[in-house]
């Protein structure tokens, strides 16, 4: 797998996510993507039960650990890499949580556009 270029959405060089729990599609504590992250792993959030609760509605449990894949389930407050289309399909939904653009990839502008994202920007001064 190649991976594209790290560089977030304002153009500079990633930052790191979260390192605990190790999030990223590489597992790298990055949201960095390739071509094979049909999911576009590329939001950088601080999750909260709402939208844990949220993504459960949709199918995706992100809060119950599945030790088999050494994932250990998430809690509110939590840094991880979200997939673009379900952040927007929660912002759709008055559910999204805020965001790291440092850490959010530039791909991730595919799908969400950049002042929905500014708006929950936690990194902002």
């Amino acid at each position: 797998m190649e991976q594209d270029d790290s560089l977030n959405v304002l153009g500079e060089p990633m930052s790191s996510c979260s390192n605990e729990p190790l999030t990223g599609f590489f597992r790298d504590g990055y949201c960095n993507t390739c071509r094979e992250d049909r999911g576009s792993h590329t939001v950088c959030a601080r999750v909260t039960e709402e939208f844990l609760s949220f993504s459960k509605s949709r199918g995706n449990d992100l809060s119950t650990p599945q030790p088999n894949f050494g994932f250990p389930g998430l809690r509110d407050g939590d840094r991880w890499c979200l997939c673009a289309g379900r952040w927007l399909e929660a912002y759709e939904n008055d559910a999204a949580p805020r965001v790291y653009l440092k850490s959010t990839h530039r791909r991730a502008l595919d799908i969400v556009p950049m002042d929905v994202l500014r708006r929950f920007a936690l990194d902002l001064s």
